[in-house]
């Protein structure tokens, strides 16, 4: 088969893929790659990429970054009236706004002589019925808020089968447009955002998350007043008087959708069904809109939304003095805190938000540089954004324990025989190993594409093992006795654990611990064996603590994601 028939049969396999899901059938992977067993690599790889490309249907002109809608439904661009017309008691004047879901008419009033804003669904009449659903959620969403800076609804109805809702209108622009000519002066980005914070947090009493804070969404009226609108990705959450919030979540939703701009979105909500959208979400999206205030860009642009996803799962952003020197510290400190990936280390609440922007206005010291002790262990210990990866790994890291202790109980035989030539232990190391490690990251890859970050602790792993191997090397040049040197595979594996406590888990700093403590054990264990002829046990010793230490976090993860695959 030529190169160009394999990428057609390719592109033609994947098509039908994605149309047996659009048309709400479950696609057979499995079964479409044992036919192509030649092509099956590639196409779980451009499948499992096309599942999240196929989130991203709808994009706008908004200048610092497009609004997407991400959940899969597709919109309509036409809107089923004349203009020129009568629209109930609303006479159109102009349209003023146009997003992934609605258009926005500037509108009189007639029976109250007024100008008011009419948001109306995009396809009227053929609009989905999740469009509908979506866009009646936001009207509810809006019009049981009630907040100087959240934009009042006046009225919610329908006319001729066209969803609408009236609100008060601002004469004015949106915060996007103001950011299209650069960034703002430190105090004026403050004096603009501390509102909205306000107004976020009034949203999260009264049980409503926004979920789309962006520049576009905010508008500032001719006197400098900012305003909340565009409550088109909202959802409801349980208040403190309805009881806990956990599990409350309602909505139309589909589980795992991906919704949000992606400069902006948090990566819970990048993670899709991976992540739990809390009130956490706002106050990344409140940091991100004052990163965007502070630079005049979104905290990640990428040249395609998949591209922006993947870095907001992946990467931090930029520190904004870096992209703007006259960035004041404090308002980047403020702004590094929202975008924190772990949920803990973002501020507690929206409210808290609000309250350092005005400490930063009358120039008192902001609460985003104190650093107490709890704070630096949960820092210590925490999980970084990079530790999902660790659920394509979890069955792995179980079948890798057994066979650490497979390679290191032979070892052990070995030595009980009295084995002293370092053939044997050097095939059944490398040999051993390497053929293991090929299994492992073919099985790694038939789970989906492969990360950055994995690749990153695959090689340390890679070196680790050649290390393992090598040390039989070392000991021939230097004229050592076979497993002299094995104390060092202690030292290695624990240097292995403390790379993945910083880039994955801080709770691998205790594996790297124990096997630090593994390495002197077996030194002291070689000493007493050379001393009184016992039975060297160090290596069994270091096979135990390996692979307990491999054993327990790949149970974690796999029983993590068991759940997650049973929760869809």
């Amino acid at each position: 088969m030529s190169d160009v028939d394999r990428e057609e049969l390719l592109a033609e396999l994947l098509e039908q893929l994605i149309v047996q899901s659009r048309d709400g059938r479950m696609p057979d992977l499995e079964r479409t790659a044992r036919d192509h067993p030649e092509l099956a690599g590639e196409l779980r790889e451009l499948w499992a990429t096309a599942m999240i490309a196929e989130d991203f249907v709808q994009f706008s002109s908004d200048p610092i970054a497009p609004t997407v809608v991400l959940d899969g439904s597709m919109i309509r661009d036409t809107v089923d009236f004349d203009q020129s017309k009568q629209f109930g008691d609303y006479e159109l004047l102009e349209e003023i706004g146009r997003g992934g879901m609605g258009v926005v008419f500037r509108a009189r009033q007639v029976s109250l002589d007024r100008i008011v804003a009419i948001k109306m669904i995009l396809g009227g009449g053929l609009a989905s019925a999740a469009d509908v659903a979506r866009f009646r959620a936001e009207a509810e969403s809006a019009a049981r808020l009630s907040h100087p800076h959240i934009v009042p609804v006046y009225e919610v109805g329908e006319i001729s089968g066209q969803p609408y809702f009236s609100m008060k209108y601002i004469e004015g622009t949106t915060l996007a447009k103001r950011l299209s000519d650069g960034p703002l002066p430190p105090r004026e980005v403050a004096e603009l955002l501390l509102p909205v914070a306000e107004a976020i947090a009034e949203a999260h009493r009264q049980g409503v998350l926004h979920r789309d804070v962006k520049p576009s969404n905010i508008l500032v009226d001719s006197e400098g007043r900012t305003y909340v609108t565009d409550f088109g990705l909202a959802k409801r959450i349980a208040t403190d008087a309805e009881g806990s919030d956990e599990g409350a979540f309602s909505g139309i939703t589909a589980t795992g959708a991906i919704l949000g701009t992606p400069g902006y979105m948090s990566p819970e909500q990048a993670a899709g069904r991976r992540g739990k959208v809390t009130a956490a979400t706002d106050i990344y999206g409140l940091g991100a809109l004052l990163y965007a205030m502070l630079t005049g860009r979104a905290p990640f642009q990428a040249a395609s939304p998949l591209d922006a996803v993947m870095l907001v799962l992946e990467q931090d952003p930029l520190p904004p003095r870096v992209l703007n020197r006259r960035v004041d510290s404090d308002l980047e400190m403020i702004a590094l805190k929202c975008l924190q990936k772990p949920t803990e280390l973002r501020y507690a609440s929206a409210a808290d938000l609000a309250a350092d922007l005005s400490s930063f206005l009358v120039g008192e010291p902001i609460a985003a540089r104190s650093s107490h002790f709890s704070q630096v262990i949960t820092r210590a210990f925490r999980e970084t954004h990079h530790a999902a990866v660790l659920e394509n790994w979890g069955l792995l890291w179980m079948l890798h324990s057994l066979v650490l202790i497979v390679l290191c109980l032979v070892t052990n035989w070995f030595q009980w025989q009295h084995v002293t030539s370092r053939l044997p232990y050097l095939a059944l190391w490398g040999v051993g190993l390497g053929t293991w490690a090929l299994i492992f990251w073919n099985l790694r890859h038939r789970a989906g594409p492969v990360t950055f970050v994995e690749r990153q602790i695959a090689h340390v792993w890679a070196g680790s093992m050649i290390v393992s191997t090598g040390l039989y090397c070392v000991e021939w040049i230097l004229g050592l006795p076979v497993l002299q040197l094995s104390p060092v595979l202690g030292l290695v594996s624990g240097m292995v654990f403390l790379v993945k406590g910083g880039i994955l888990s801080g709770t691998f700093y205790v594996q790297a611990l124990a096997l630090f403590a593994t390495a002197a054990a077996m030194a002291w264990l070689q000493s007493v064996s050379r001393a009184t002829g016992m039975v060297n046990l160090e290596i069994s010793l270091f096979g135990v603590v390996s692979a307990a230490c491999f054993f327990f976090p790949g149970l974690k993860y796999y029983r993590q994601r068991v759940r997650q695959q049973s929760g869809r």
